[in-house]
């Protein structure tokens, strides 16, 4: 067992884990975050993402005891209280979901996507970098749109989760 600590969601949390822990079960059976879903296990889908320090991570692929003294975001870290994230009400706006199980991976990834190219995104770079993460529902058409509204229509300070 390992005593974790780690800022999530500009919080700190403090925990004790087994060492296999992966950040995604701390997350969601530790610290009740269950925005943050579990797809595949194999890091194939992309519901798991959460960004750490600031960069996306497939969350299922890391260890918690990894992201120890980390600053973690996860989905409910996004919006400000009732306001939503940029991203998340493109997503809405846009209809960039459907049954919405791969939502809060996309939004994360569409985050970090958005902060690394700003708003000289183009609908290839998008759906080249989405790659890693499937949804089951859509053609990810509405997704992507959603995505560069968000990329041209936010104040880039905003855009990038904290």
């Amino acid at each position: 067992m390992s005593e974790v600590t780690m800022t999530v969601n500009g919080r700190e949390m403090t925990g004790t884990v087994e060492d296999r822990t992966l950040l995604v079960q701390y997350l969601r059976e530790n610290l009740g975050l269950t925005g943050t879903h579990v797809g595949c296990d194999t890091s194939q889908c992309g519901a798991c993402v959460v960004h750490v320090d600031g960069k996306a991570v497939k969350s299922c692929t890391m260890l918690a005891v990894q992201a120890s003294g980390s600053s973690v975001t996860t989905i409910e870290g996004l919006a400000n209280g009732a306001e939503l994230h940029p991203v998340q009400a493109a997503f809405r706006e846009h209809h960039g979901l459907q049954c919405g199980f791969c939502t809060p991976g996309m939004i994360m990834t569409a985050v970090d996507i958005i902060a690394r190219h700003g708003s000289d995104l183009d609908e290839h770079t998008v759906r080249e970098e989405l790659d890693g993460n499937i949804c089951r529902c859509t053609g990810y058409h509405n997704i992507v749109k959603a995505i560069l509204a968000a990329a041209g229509a936010g104040e880039p300070q905003r855009l990038a989760a904290e």
